[in-house]
């Protein structure tokens, strides 16, 4: 597995501090597309919070229509969430109809598509391994995509079906191993950002004016003023830090940066709703304990001062793996959550072989009032892991 064993070199100085050989067995759940939260000490607490309107999620039924088609021209109803399709899970089935490495949206009303312009994750007969993101507007009514065909991102209305394509070309072989994507609200701005880096920066594309600003990479985008004049980044390894740069788009300024680092490794939201402040989970997981998770905390991106901490309840025993992602109103995100095995370092043996391809698992939505820490339970998704579902909103730093 040459492909595999070159993400991980890729991946190793991304990590926090945690022998490599340790975060590569320490859990069951290896695969490529996890590999970047298994280095971080075997364990995934992904927050990915951010949205300042109610969104309605998919009801708790199965995801999947009783057939799928190709995504049409226009007329298409606001999504619920969009999940990646990987066709040789390592036990169990594949979704019906599976197309390797590509995109699958599922609409509020639970009607399943394929994407088949987004670019797919492998290549064809499973010879490279690249990411294709995706991101949905916050309202669950545009995403933003890598075109196959037109060699750079691109914006869908899928009500009217209209496209906005960058004015600027990303070469594939920018796409890098992991990489994340960020929806503006209205559509206008794209950002994204991957690993490895190699020289190639990160992107905040205009997509009305066709004009392009670089950003450092290896900071993942977590926020975004409406104007896009100001952008908040945050950077989990060698040190957990966030990043904001103000007075983005004049061509003779660099722009204006604040950053803190952090004292200890943290998991990072978007922004809140406020504009001021994220959520964080703090990563206690160690080779040997893996799957510990710290309190949820709100803490100002300027200072990184914590400004309220508070305990999760309502969830089941056994969730090991918390990932919280769309904002329902300015008090209530919403956790996916999962129960995996998690297995201590010293317990998985040196001879297992990696899984290449994870089985798709079940993943329970709650929405989680950051003030009370209360949980109520919302919809219930498939997925082969984090990475591989996408609901409305910005991602958040794995």
């Amino acid at each position: 597995m040459t492909w595999l064993r070159n993400v991980l070199v890729d991946l190793a100085d991304d990590s926090p501090q945690v022998d490599l050989a340790e975060r590569t067995i320490a859990t069951h759940d290896r695969r490529r597309r996890t590999v970047i939260s298994l280095l971080a000490a075997a364990t995934v607490v992904v927050i990915a919070l951010g949205t300042t309107v109610t969104i309605r999620l998919l009801p708790d039924r199965p995801q999947e229509a009783a057939s799928q088609s190709d995504l049409p021209a226009r007329g298409v109803g606001p999504l619920s969430h969009a999940y990646k399709t990987f066709c040789k899970p390592d036990s169990g089935k594949a979704p019906s109809g599976c197309r390797d490495g590509g995109w699958r949206v599922v609409t509020r009303s639970g009607k399943t598509y394929h994407v088949p312009e987004a670019l797919p994750s492998l290549a064809p007969g499973r010879t490279g391994l690249r990411d294709s993101p995706l991101a949905i507007s916050r309202d669950g009514q545009k995403i933003a995509y890598y075109s196959a065909r037109e060699g750079t991102f691109q914006v869908r209305d899928l009500a009217s079906g209209q496209k906005t394509t960058a004015a600027s070309k990303v070469p594939k072989a920018q796409l890098g191993s992991i990489s994340r994507l960020m929806l503006s609200d209205d559509g206008r701005f794209v950002a994204f950002s991957k690993v490895p880096d190699f020289k190639d920066p990160a992107l905040l594309i205009d997509m009305r004016d066709g004009v392009v600003r670089e950003l450092p990479n290896r900071w993942v985008p977590v926020g975004l003023s409406q104007d896009g004049a100001t952008i908040t980044l945050a950077e989990y390894s060698p040190r957990s830090q966030l990043r904001t740069i103000s007075n983005l788009w004049p061509s003779s300024s660099k722009g204006d940066s604040t950053s803190v680092i952090l004292p200890v490794h943290y998991f990072f939201s978007p922004l809140a709703p406020d504009g001021k402040t994220i959520a964080v989970i703090e990563n206690r997981s160690t080779a040997e304990q893996p799957c510990r998770q710290g309190n949820l905390a709100m803490m100002d991106t300027l200072t990184g001062k914590k400004r309220k901490t508070t305990v999760i309840s309502g969830l089941p025993s056994d969730v090991s793996q918390i990932s919280l992602r769309t904002w329902l109103s300015a008090e209530e995100v919403t956790a996916l959550t999962m129960s995996v095995r998690c297995r201590p370092a010293s317990k998985v043996p040196d001879d297992e072989p990696a899984i290449i391809d994870s089985p798709y698992r079940t993943m329970t939505a709650y929405a989680v009032n950051v003030r009370t820490g209360k949980a109520r339970k919302l919809a219930t998704y498939r997925a082969q892991g984090f990475f591989e579902i996408v609901l409305p909103g910005p991602p958040g730093a794995l």
